[in-house]
């Protein structure tokens, strides 16, 4: 049943077919094939019900919030903020993308969004300063990849969902790995600009970091709030992402008025889009999980990879190698959809907290989206920038290896991610 199933997604995915199709597809041919003694309403059943979690209600207005500070002064505020505070330093414009790329990332929770946002401000002033080409595009792909780990996390918000995990506990869980990888980052940006004899950049005086403070202000209350509420418990996940769009509604309409009330229908159209395509696949992905664990399929699979009687350890290294291979070639969302069912039950038998297991999933999730051959934050590097795709993809090994470093930390050093939600919910 397994491998039929995986035969029908590939070749509808050769095809061309989105996503969505080879999940249904498959799902459907799985109930007509095996197990035609059941109705198959149960798929439709199955669909709802995985759209139907409250916590769900947070995903379009995280995406909305996200769409209004994307068309608004947001972002070049924080660009301005990060440069004059670490612009001087050796390395210093690469270290304010990346530093500029976690600040919006946290506010956006769209790694797409913040190449658009960051990137395209920061490369031109990169390739000015004597920056390679490869290793700018490198650094923005990868540095936006932080925006999957920094709450608001769409990513977290599925894993959650299908894993049964508590949302808030993940979203503390992902500042530690974000900060960290934002440290690797930076390191390395130090040494190339040194390596490369990068010139220095003219230190910002203290009343241009204060002028720039004062006009950040308000935007860096986005992951105060959304961080702080959820850290003392005053807000639900669910309350802070409702909290984020009256925020980004007054600040880039009423304040910064960058947006404009006649451009609310677009950018909600926008969303709605994005929207649909999210719970179709969580619906569909919700019918296929069902349809596996009914036959039993997870226990199969690992007992024939021989995971069964798996420590902690190898079912962690199995869990890593899984996501991080499979968010390469499908889409994150759906990779989580299909390994999330399978590897959560041996995450509970063998006593693995589920919460750093999510941490670990959301970051192979965000490798995975600027990994090639199909990393989606490539396509849409390419498509910004109008470069090549092996031009966008060349400078990315150094960056592949340290989150790969990052992944290794988490996983030797747990606190790192659960040190914030024990602190808060334990």
């Amino acid at each position: 049943m397994a491998m039929t199933m995986l035969l029908i997604m590939a070749i509808l995915m050769l095809l061309g077919f989105p996503m969505m199709i080879p999940m249904l597809v498959a799902t459907l041919a799985g109930f007509l094939i095996y197990l035609p003694n059941l109705k198959t309403d149960i798929i439709i059943q199955q669909m709802i019900s995985g759209i139907s979690p409250v916590a769900l209600i947070t995903v379009p207005m995280f995406i909305l919030a996200a769409d209004i500070v994307t068309r608004g002064r947001t972002a070049n505020r924080l660009l301005d903020l990060a440069m004059t505070f670490v612009g001087h330093i050796r390395g210093g414009l690469a270290v304010t993308t990346a530093l500029s790329c976690t600040l919006f990332g946290a506010i956006s929770g769209s790694t797409q969004a913040t190449v658009v946002a960051i990137g395209g401000p920061l490369r031109p002033r990169m390739l000015k300063a004597g920056y390679e080409d490869k290793f700018a595009l490198a650094l923005i792909i990868n540095a936006s990849d932080i925006a999957f780990l920094i709450p608001p996390s769409i990513g977290m918000i599925v894993f959650g969902i299908v894993g049964k995990v508590s949302i808030a506990e993940l979203f503390l869980a992902g500042i530690g790995p974000g900060l960290l990888i934002l440290l690797l980052f930076t390191l390395y940006s130090m040494w190339y600009a040194r390596s490369r004899n990068i010139p220095l950049m003219p230190r910002a005086s203290w009343g241009e970091r204060i002028a720039a403070v004062r006009k950040a202000a308000l935007a860096t209350m986005f992951p105060v709030v959304i961080i702080g509420g959820l850290f003392t418990g005053l807000f639900s996940p669910t309350e802070v992402a409702a909290i984020a769009v009256v925020f980004a509604l007054i600040l880039e309409v009423f304040i910064h008025r960058a947006v404009k009330l006649s451009d609310i229908p677009s950018i909600a159209y926008s969303t709605g889009l994005i929207t649909g395509i999210v719970f179709i696949l969580v619906g569909a992905g919700a019918a296929f999980s069902w349809l596996i664990s009914f036959a039993q399929i997870p226990k199969q699979i690992i007992a024939g990879i021989g995971l069964s009687d798996a420590g902690p350890t190898m079912v962690l290294f199995a869990i890593c190698v899984a996501f991080f291979i499979a968010c390469m070639f499908v889409d994150s969302i759906v990779a989580t959809l299909i390994l999330t069912p399978i590897f959560m039950p041996l995450v509970i038998s063998t006593g693995l907290d589920p919460v750093l297991v999510g941490a670990i999933v959301t970051l192979q999730m965000a490798i995975g989206s600027a990994t090639p051959p199909f990393g989606c934050d490539i396509f849409t590097a390419c498509a910004v920038f109008r470069r090549p795709y092996i031009e966008v993809i060349r400078g990315t090994p150094p960056f592949i290896a340290l989150l790969l470093l990052a992944t290794l930390l988490i996983a030797v050093f747990p606190q790192i991610a659960l040190f914030l939600p024990s602190l808060a919910f334990r």
